[in-house]
């Protein structure tokens, strides 16, 4: 180790972190001392790593004397739980000092009076910013405060929706944006958060707190939403589109723009929307590779989707997971026309409510699909079964096994919930 040069120590002490391990290690000799005052690049302070009968004045000194003993800090962590209250001068301080090298920093501090993190970190390097337990209050229209900045992410985070989208607005190389339990502050009772940029290629939203949400984005690729509850979601953009995920959603009128082209992966569960149709919006999705309806409420009853439209759709597919749903009789996925399913060879299929013609139809969509190496049974298991419900089981279960001997290539695994 005394051969190791101070640049190779510095970078093997970065890639621990650690605030609290980097402390021991600087303590070794006068060399390691050197490595992590010039050559360290990363700190890492969590609240965590620390013994808990430490006081907050404590943490404060750890951490300053530790951040000051360091030059050209690039990456900072400081996660410090809710139990602690800092004194807004230290934490300040910390920022002032590595402001001009940070390019990455993750912040949950509590403080008192609350530290403006935009106004210390603006018009810097920094290229990745992730808030967390924040407030956000008059963010400044300026349009290259963030002129280096590619990833935002705020959680638990209280903002305006105008604020938001000046921030928005403030980064223009921005090409990642994470929006998780947000609550944004609107003093309309219709709150609609109306967001644009050019150069945004990610969108992940979880429990936003709003009605609306509009997004014009020209260069979206990835679309994630999670727990929402929306009248409107409208994306306007040039089709470049690609991953579409949705989750615990409910939204009234959903609009993610005519050409879906680029679409190769739409993942959708637990899902309701009341127009326009779920299945037309993607239809024309003729590259997909990917497609998942689980636990989707199609409030149009006109809209039946067949495994011969989506044979027909998606000529490209081959991973396709579908659960068993039934609504006044008819059955949503049905076996209707011949055309085959040529390249799916990752089948998932699934109940939430057993029914004896799952299991014919289990086989009807293996008749589908000639290429199948994989299946994937999901099942829900009540605790209390009536006899109807255990008969139903054990015949489903001795069919599978007959299935097992007929298509002996096909890898099949059971995930019961």
């Amino acid at each position: 180790m005394e051969h190791l040069p101070v640049e190779v120590i510095g970078n093997i002490l970065s890639h621990i972190s650690a605030a609290r391990d980097v402390m021991v290690a600087s303590a070794v000799c006068r060399k390691w001392r050197m490595a992590c005052r010039k050559h360290l690049y990363s700190l890492s302070f969590n609240s965590d790593d620390f013994p808990r009968d430490m006081t907050t004045r404590q943490l404060e000194i750890v951490i300053t004397q530790t951040i000051f003993q360091t030059m050209g800090l690039q990456g900072l962590s400081i996660h410090i739980d809710s139990t602690h209250e800092f004194s807004a001068a230290p934490v300040i301080a910390w920022l002032m000092y590595t402001r001009e090298t940070l390019r990455t920093l993750s912040y949950n501090v509590r403080t008192n009076p609350n530290v403006n993190i935009l106004e210390k970190c603006g018009r810097q390097k920094l290229e990745v910013l992730d808030l967390d337990h924040n407030t956000i209050t008059g963010v400044e229209p300026s349009y290259q405060r963030f002129s280096c900045l590619k990833s935002l992410s705020l959680r638990h985070v209280s903002i305006s929706a105008l604020d938001l989208s000046l921030l928005v607005a403030a980064c223009p190389k921005i090409e990642s944006l994470a929006l998780d339990f947000l609550e944004v502050v609107t003093s309309d009772s219709q709150s609609t958060m109306e967001l644009t940029s050019h150069t945004l290629k990610s969108l992940f939203a979880k429990s936003v707190g709003v009605d609306k949400i509009i997004l014009d984005a020209d260069n979206l690729e990835v679309l994630n939403l999670n727990a929402l509850n929306l009248d409107l979601f409208e994306l306007i953009g040039k089709g470049t589109l690609k991953h579409l995920k949705i989750d615990d959603v409910s939204v009234t009128h959903m609009d993610i723009g005519e050409s879906t082209d680029h679409l190769e992966v739409v993942d959708v569960s637990n899902f309701t929307i009341v127009r326009p149709k779920l299945y037309s919006m993607i239809s024309r999705a003729s590259n997909l590779r990917m497609l998942r309806f689980w636990g989707v409420v199609f409030d149009d009853e006109d809209e039946i989707v067949d495994s011969e439209t989506i044979a027909v759709s998606f000529p490209l597919l081959r991973h396709l997971s579908l659960s068993y749903e039934l609504r006044d009789g008819l059955l949503h996925y049905s076996l209707q026309g011949s055309s085959p399913l040529e390249n799916v060879s990752v089948l998932e299929l699934g109940w939430t409510v057993i029914s004896e013609h799952f299991g014919p139809w289990v086989f009807g969509m293996i008749e589908r699909c000639p290429n199948l190496k994989n299946l994937v049974i999901h099942g829900v298991l009540s605790e209390a079964k009536t006899r109807e419900e255990r008969q139903m089981l054990a015949s489903f279960t001795s069919f599978i096994v007959c299935l097992m001997r007929k298509y002996v290539h096909v890898d099949v695994q059971f995930e019961y919930e």
